[in-house]
């Protein structure tokens, strides 16, 4: 397996524009969209119960087509550590993403850079950010059963408490082309992550819709 970018090649250290990352990406039209319209890192969904789940083989075709320059994050909720070493190896994964029950433990032993995702309720729901020492924190909303995608915002003081902690924060939950310059203007920060809003239908993107977003975020 070739050499993966260092962490510095990715930016998680150092002041940059705000990263846009497109999450739930299904086919390698999609991908192409997303990468010609500006986004800095594609989401490949390993959860099965998300419907933009794909096979690792599909995965696998979509990333070998990627320009080395996309940061490629591969999302699992509570998996099997060998499906994660699977995919790391065949997709050349740069990031592992956790939307789980994960222990801190859990997300350090893959080798590669780590981001782990959080459901924010209320200011209980941050308590538990500071025992994970992964390079990067996923702030998504609180939907019950829905550990991701849910398309819907939430409280974004939080996200600011949050950002206090000194991790890289992506914030996610709900961001579409209309509100995600608010968001970035609000909290700033590190990066942004987008499914639902830039999409057709679930596991369908609108080209159109991802060239908003990314816009509206270079613009904030």
């Amino acid at each position: 397996m070739s050499e993966l970018p260092k962490v510095t090649d990715l930016g998680f250290n150092s002041r940059v524009d705000v990263k846009v990352k497109i999450c739930g990406i299904t086919n390698p039209a999609d991908a192409e969209s997303a990468v010609q319209a500006g986004a800095d890192a594609l989401g490949l969904m390993f959860y099965p119960g998300s419907p933009r789940c794909i096979p690792l083989e599909t995965a696998q075709d979509i990333a070998r087509r990627l320009p080395p320059h996309i940061i490629r994050t591969g999302v699992f909720a509570d998996p099997n550590p060998s499906d994660v070493f699977a995919a790391i190896r065949l997709c050349q994964l740069n990031v592992a993403q956790f939307h789980g029950a994960e222990t801190p433990e859990f997300c350090l032993q893959f080798g590669i850079m780590t981001m782990k995702a959080f459901r924010v309720k209320d200011a209980d729901s941050l308590l538990s950010l500071s025992a994970y020492h992964t390079d990067a924190f996923l702030l998504d909303s609180h939907v019950a059963g829905k550990p991701g995608g849910t398309g819907e915002t939430f409280n974004w003081e939080l996200a600011l408490a949050a950002k206090k902690i000194g991790k890289p924060i992506f914030l996610a939950g709900g961001l579409t082309p209309q509100n995600v310059a608010e968001a970035v203007r609000k909290v700033t920060p590190f990066g942004v992550d987008v499914s639902s809003g830039v999409e057709q239908s679930p596991g369908k993107k609108d080209a159109q819709k991802m060239k908003d977003f990314i816009a509206a975020v270079r613009g904030a």
